[in-house]
């Protein structure tokens, strides 16, 4: 009986924010992930700026690779293939991963995997719980996402309903800003959220 090749991934992302990569080994075990935050650095605007980001991404990225080799014990000869995020998300922070996913896939012959952002965060549930297996119902709700997606099976999905205007993080954003709670809005909404009346408006 043939035995079954480990299959290790590089993953980069860099759609927003946070310039990120990672090695994971079987698509469920993360070997390790290293993240440069750029939350400081946007606190001071209340939000992120697309063109911010974007160069911070291009001083980081490189760094971030390195080191997540490095956590790992790995090199990068031992990938058996590059993954990125190519969408959804700024325009100019997806430029800087994909590129230099590009680059080191050229370069060095390891295949390039493209992966959609919200898949990404779908995937991660497989990270966080390794017996789940499809099919299951996810709920998502990143920065500017919020979809209610039908896992069928690995890659097939069914989106059941999504945000028409502002994704929930966006909407802690905006609130945060508007009673003056700074940004970012999702973890000091929820903290004072624990001070308030449960009762003070009651829903069906």
């Amino acid at each position: 009986m043939e035995e079954k090749k480990d299959v290790y991934i590089l993953a980069i992302e860099s759609s927003c924010d946070e310039t990120a990569a990672a090695v994971v080994k079987n698509g469920r075990e993360v070997l390790s992930n290293v993240i440069s935050s750029q939350i400081a650095l946007h606190t001071l605007y209340g939000g992120v700026v697309p063109e911010i980001a974007s160069r911070k991404h291009i001083e980081k990225i490189n760094y971030v690779i390195r080191e997540a080799l490095a956590e790992a014990g790995m090199k990068l000869e031992e990938m058996d293939a590059i993954g990125v995020t190519y969408g959804p998300g700024l325009v100019g922070a997806l430029l800087v991963g994909v590129a230099e996913a590009k680059a080191i896939s050229y370069a060095s012959g390891i295949p390039l995997v493209g992966v959609h952002h919200i898949e990404g965060h779908i995937s991660a549930n497989y990270i966080q719980a390794p017996e789940l297996e499809p099919p299951f119902i996810c709920l998502v709700v990143s920065g500017g996402h919020t979809h209610l997606v039908v896992v069928n099976d690995y890659g097939k999905y069914e989106i059941l309903g999504r945000t028409r205007d502002d994704a929930a993080g966006e909407a802690f954003d905006k609130v945060a800003r508007a009673i003056g709670l700074g940004y970012p809005g999702g973890p000091k909404i929820e903290k004072v959220s624990h001070e308030g009346n449960p009762h003070a408006m009651e829903f069906p």
